[in-house]
């Protein structure tokens, strides 16, 4: 009976080790070198400028990914049900403005007023100021657009967006979040830097190799544009005019935390939502990719996830940290975009059931 019981517990074991070693995962990891973390320190300095968001609702969505407001003082955010919802300028009166069919993440006004969305299911979409929803785009150089993430509107009316991952669609992958964590881990550099031109009707790719390719900003001078690369804790800077027309150079590196969306904000700044510290067990095993599928086939609740913590930097043209604010304990979570007006930032986030403002006034700008 003894010895029964031991062999089947060395079977079990074995099973155990198989699974571990050879079970299939939809990652295919490639090795990398992360940065140091600068951990919470010099301009990233532990501090609670953060606090006292203020929130409003927006009914019986969340994850208010992305806020965007018009001419009117409107405000606009987009929903993880596909809700468009649409609030006063005061944050009152929520309305389920325009449903998308799919989960539109980032959101911009063009130049006639028409709300210009990514949305992962589908692809570049814009919505006129009656509610009438069109298709601009699901594919850039004969390759599915398959994680439209966000997206800026430039003076000239061309439209700057991000396609995060050709490989890990977020509607194949189930949800957004999911297929970002398993390009992360992958790490393979499939995202890409997209623009459309509403004049010829055509989207080419003008970066890739961009690993997780997310938020997207056109500069206050309009000769570059900017793309958070989330799985390299990095912001990219991708020239569209002047003597480096075409190249693509780092603006600021080795972030403490994933970088998600970026905004072109006042007084020359650009301000980038950090979604979540790094990981120390992420950073760890960059070099390591056969590890990496070991950790892919762990039980969901055991592979690393976002940690609560509330943070937004603004950075100037030469990537020089301007602000840092920062709420250690995470009461308005998962930080995904800012969006500043004269005299409020509007913060988006990936879970919550309401909309955050912050005064900038008690934010010390």
């Amino acid at each position: 009976m003894i010895k029964k019981i031991v062999l089947i517990c060395i079977m079990i074991i074995a099973a155990l080790i198989l699974y571990f070693i050879a079970w299939p995962v939809p990652i295919d990891p490639v090795a990398w070198e992360a940065p140091p973390n600068p951990g919470y320190t010099g301009p990233f300095a532990p501090n609670e400028r953060l606090k006292g968001i203020e929130v409003f609702s927006i009914g019986d969505n969340k994850g208010p990914e992305d806020i965007a407001l018009d001419s009117q003082g409107r405000i606009y955010a987009a929903t993880h049900g596909g809700w468009i919802v649409r609030l006063n300028p005061d944050g009152s009166n929520p309305e389920n403005w325009v449903q998308t069919g799919g989960r539109p993440l980032g959101i911009d006004f063009d130049n006639s007023g028409n709300l210009i969305v990514a949305d992962a299911f589908i692809g570049l979409l814009s919505i006129s100021p009656a509610g009438e929803l069109k298709t601009l785009t699901t594919e850039a150089d004969g390759i599915p657009i398959r994680y439209a993430d966000d997206v800026d509107v430039a003076a000239d009316g061309k439209i700057y967006f991000s396609d995060a991952s050709t490989k890990y669609g977020a509607k194949d992958s189930g949800d957004t979040m999911a297929a970002s964590l398993l390009d992360i881990m992958d790490h393979g550099g499939y995202g890409r830097l997209l623009v459309y031109d509403s004049g010829t009707s055509q989207t080419k790719t003008l970066a890739d190799g961009l690993a997780f390719a997310n938020g997207v900003a056109v500069s206050h001078d309009q000769t570059y544009v900017l793309v958070n690369e989330t799985g390299s804790y990095r912001v990219m800077r991708y020239w569209i005019s002047g003597p480096n027309a075409g190249k693509t150079e780092p603006l600021i590196e080795n972030l403490p935390s994933f970088p998600d969306n970026i905004s072109t904000g006042e007084n020359g700044r650009y301000w980038v939502a950090l979604v979540s510290p790094r990981n120390a067990l992420v950073d760890k095993l960059s070099g390591k990719p056969f590890m990496r599928k070991v950790i892919q086939r762990m039980p969901d609740f055991l592979r690393p996830k976002a940690i609560p913590f509330g943070h937004i930097i603004a950075v100037d043209g030469d990537g020089k940290v301007l602000e840092d604010l920062q709420d250690p304990d995470g009461a308005y979570p998962i930080n995904t975009s800012v969006t500043e007006a004269k005299d409020y930032l509007y913060i988006g986030s990936l879970v919550t059931p309401v909309l955050g403002r912050l005064s900038k006034e008690k934010a010390g700008l």
